[in-house]
């Protein structure tokens, strides 16, 4: 991982027998769906999961995404996918970094950074919405404490 920001957090997954190819390690796709589980993870542990994110009238498209492949993962193995979050002022930047759950080997890094637009008229917004800056502002005290 690149950096790690003091909010985060950890998602553990089996790779199953439909995520390998046919040389028995994961497809580069599926890390994808990893990196989204554990992004879900943290939007809803911040309290931001889908439900609260449309009710905020605010939607949040990927606009950028980057993984490196350090390692294959196989059939089998428990991962660890860390999602965590970086930058949240102006738009939403979080890194991710997957490790074989039993030994900490790395085998993927990620980073996904989204916009906030708003849902009615579809305008990028150039600061993060409030509703989502208190939330973070909220982790972030009860992590202080």
């Amino acid at each position: 991982m690149r950096a790690q920001g003091t909010l985060f957090t950890d998602l553990e997954l089996e790779v199953r027998f439909h995520d390998v190819d046919m040389v028995g390690v994961v497809w580069h796709g599926h890390y994808l769906r990893y990196l989204e589980n554990a992004r879900w993870a943290f939007m809803d542990e911040m309290g931001y999961g889908l439900d609260q994110m449309l009710a905020s009238g605010f939607v949040w498209p990927i606009v950028e995404l980057q993984t490196r492949y350090l390692s294959p993962a196989r059939f089998g193995n428990r991962l660890r996918v860390r999602a965590s979050l970086v930058e949240w002022e102006s738009r939403l930047t979080l890194n991710y970094l997957i490790t074989r759950a039993g030994d900490d080997v790395r085998i993927a890094r990620g980073r996904t950074v989204q916009v906030a637009v708003d849902a009615r008229s579809s305008e990028l917004q150039f600061v993060t919405p409030p509703g989502f800056r208190e939330r973070v502002h909220a982790a972030l005290s009860r992590v202080a404490d």
